[in-house]
């Protein structure tokens, strides 16, 4: 019985790290990232950190990956929770998901922090390549379905606007996030409504 209850008692450990982790990450930024500082977070000692991961940097990765997998989740959810019957309210859902809510906002905050990460390290630049690549699909099947209902008339190839749209919302997530006072999160929402009303010559968005 006890041998039975480690391997979940360990996956519940390594994922209090992984949020003490994003948690200190978020606070400090990588280049101020410490095993302390993780330890305090999870309310573990060092060596407990280093036990379930000897290198710090397979827990960065691991902090990307479920950040990674968290932010498309939410995403989806923007996507499949509005109502099916309708295009513009289903697109306008998933535009208003993909931007941050303001400075603060701890979820861009954190994947921003560590996509820097991909210049240097494959595995993060994998995790990085991996969401736009599912941020696409996600908004080519939101056009794709405008299109053939007769609601959206494409300016463009669903994948090239859907390329479009993810690349303006990573800009100007970046410029909130960075504290820019002439992005901020209502007005980088118009930009990009107004952006995808052209592009698809929907007034309705």
């Amino acid at each position: 019985m006890s041998k039975a209850g480690r391997p979940r008692n360990q996956t519940a450990r390594r994922q209090a790290l992984v949020s003490a982790a994003g948690q200190a990450i978020a606070q400090r930024g990588l280049e101020g990232l410490r095993i302390k500082d993780i330890a305090d977070a999870a309310g573990v000692s060092q060596g407990s950190v280093l036990y379930y991961y000897p290198e710090l940097g397979d827990l960065v990765l691991e902090v990307h990956r479920e950040a990674v997998e968290s932010f498309v989740a939410a995403r989806q959810r923007a996507w499949d929770e509005a109502p099916a019957p309708d295009p513009v309210t289903r697109l306008r859902s998933l535009l208003h998901s993909g931007l941050p809510g303001g400075a603060d906002d701890p979820v861009h905050g954190l994947l921003y922090e560590l996509h820097r990460r991909a210049g240097c390290s494959p595995g993060h630049a994998e995790l990085m390549t991996s969401l736009f690549a599912r941020e696409v699909a996600l908004y080519t099947t939101a056009l794709e379905v405008g299109a053939a209902t007769g609601v959206f008339t494409l300016t463009a190839s669903a994948q090239d606007l859907a390329h479009g749209l993810v690349a303006l919302e990573d800009g100007y997530g970046l410029h909130v996030v960075s504290h820019n006072a002439a992005l901020r999160p209502d007005r980088t929402r118009e930009l990009i409504m107004a952006h995808a009303r052209a592009v698809t010559e929907c007034a309705e968005l």
